[in-house]
């Protein structure tokens, strides 16, 4: 019997795929990534199931769609009694390791100072390395993780608090702090260790999970100097002309700057990305340096992704493409490599296609799809349509159209071929096509689903 592959799934936060090298990104460096697709195959069409962390998280950890669990705003956790795709592996005698932000207990603000808080083991994690956030590690003077407790034994965690506390999200200046003691690269270095320390007797998977390039935009000074002249991608510009009133309540903020202000947390945002691809590079190193006679796959995505401006907002939180979609990168042995994929997928699929490589079966009750027969040629297509949410709206959008319904507000109907920055809302031109993606998106979210355990 072959034995079963390792698997190695890392994740950024906040991360639009446009500003990968390999999706374009002329002005971004992430040569690591980029290499990962040359080496396998990269899905232009991933989306998030919510664009905001913990129901994202959530949500790949179960295979189901957050409102399922209740998980439709930041403050959702996850039940210790929910199967999660950690909890499989482990059970089919997985060493089941986490490096990073899980946020699957988002409102309990302490990680344990190892990183091992007992609900991690819960989760189905067997060696967890617990995080803590991007905002959330400067939220507190005393240390409430690992990298909170690193900081504190090497005096600096007084350093982060301060700048933390003297920031918005329209300030992106460099970190206070050096590289070595910046949090990805901290996190890169805790990943290298669990892969050189881990015993090889069992297969294991490893979910490595940046807090970068979340905001604050705030990289080190060595990598905004690599970034302080580039010619960024300029971002959409958008009157708010047929968009909802929640949506103009948040442009109204990004008004009073400049466009000098953008230009420079793209720069950072960008600067960003590549301590974290720098830190990537390293990990997929230490992978593939300890040969156990196991094969190996290697995956890469993002929670959710980042407005950055582009119509004067910032952050996620709506079905926009830059927060709702996501990078998706798969490779490994017997897969395609250099390979573009077109195929509408969801986050959730991904959790599902570890499970997939790992030679386990599908729950019936979940929602998520494993990609493994679209990787290997079996099919040319993945889903129909891809569905998000959150407290304030739900989405569909198919290979077309998008429908955004805004609960109390303006609904929105986008045609993505014709129209593909999202300016004009054609909800009032074509409301035969609204109603019929509204019925699909109400029967996606049920399929059949709220009858089962």
């Amino acid at each position: 019997m072959d034995k079963q592959p390792n698997i190695l799934f890392i994740t950024a936060d906040q991360l639009r795929p446009d500003f990968l090298g390999c999706a374009g990104a002329s002005w971004a460096s992430t040569p690591n990534i980029d290499k990962l697709a040359q080496q396998g195959t990269r899905f232009t069409r991933c989306y998030t199931n919510s664009p905001v962390c913990a129901p994202a998280r959530i949500a790949l950890a179960t295979g189901l769609r957050p409102h399922r669990l209740g998980a439709v705003d930041n403050m959702a956790f996850l039940p210790g009694s929910a199967d999660t795709y950690y909890k499989r592996l482990r059970d089919n005698e997985y060493y089941v390791g986490s490096c990073g932000k899980l946020d699957l207990a988002k409102p309990d603000k302490f990680n344990g100072l190892k990183g091992d808080r007992p609900c991690n083991y819960t989760f189905g994690f067997t060696h967890p390395i617990e995080v803590e956030g991007k905002i959330h590690c400067g939220s507190s003077p005393t240390p409430i993780g690992p990298y909170t407790q690193y900081l504190h034994d090497k005096g600096k965690l007084k350093t982060l608090h301060e700048d933390y506390q003297n920031r918005n999200i329209f300030d992106a200046r460099s970190s206070a702090l050096d590289t070595e003691d910046f949090q990805d690269v901290y996190t890169g270095r805790r990943a290298v260790e669990w892969l050189d320390d881990r015993p090889t007797d069992y297969p294991y998977h490893l979910f490595v999970s940046f807090a970068g390039p979340h905001d604050p935009f705030d990289p080190p000074e060595e990598y905004s100097k690599m970034f302080e002249d580039a010619d960024i991608k300029p971002r959409v510009q958008d009157d708010g002309e047929g968009k909802p009133s929640r949506i103009h309540d948040r442009m109204k903020r990004s008004l009073k700057h400049d466009e000098e202000t953008f230009i420079h947390m793209r720069r950072q945002y960008a600067a960003s990305l590549k301590v974290v691809d720098d830190a990537i590079g390293k990990i997929i190193e230490a992978a593939n340096s300890r040969d156990d006679d196991r094969d190996t796959y290697i995956l890469f995505s993002a929670d959710h992704g980042e407005m950055l401006g582009d119509h004067n907002l910032l952050i996620k939180h709506v079905a926009y493409e830059p927060s709702w979609g996501i990078p998706l990168i798969i490779s490994g042995p017997g897969l395609p490599q250099g390979k573009v994929s077109n195929a509408m997928v969801e986050l959730i699929d991904v959790g599902e296609t570890v499970c997939d490589l790992a030679g386990l079966n599908r729950p019936d009750h979940i929602d998520a799809h494993s990609l493994l027969p679209l990787l290997k040629g079996k099919t040319e297509e993945h889903r129909e349509y891809v569905l998000t949410e959150e407290r304030p709206f739900r989405a569909i959008a198919t290979e077309k159209w998008k429908f955004i319904e805004t609960y109390n507000d303006k609904n929105e109907l986008y045609n993505l071929v014709d129209d593909p920055d999202e300016l004009n809302n054609v909800i009032a031109d074509h409301a035969d096509i609204a109603r019929d993606l509204n019925r699909k998106m109400i029967n996606g979210f049920m399929e059949g689903k709220w009858r089962r355990g």
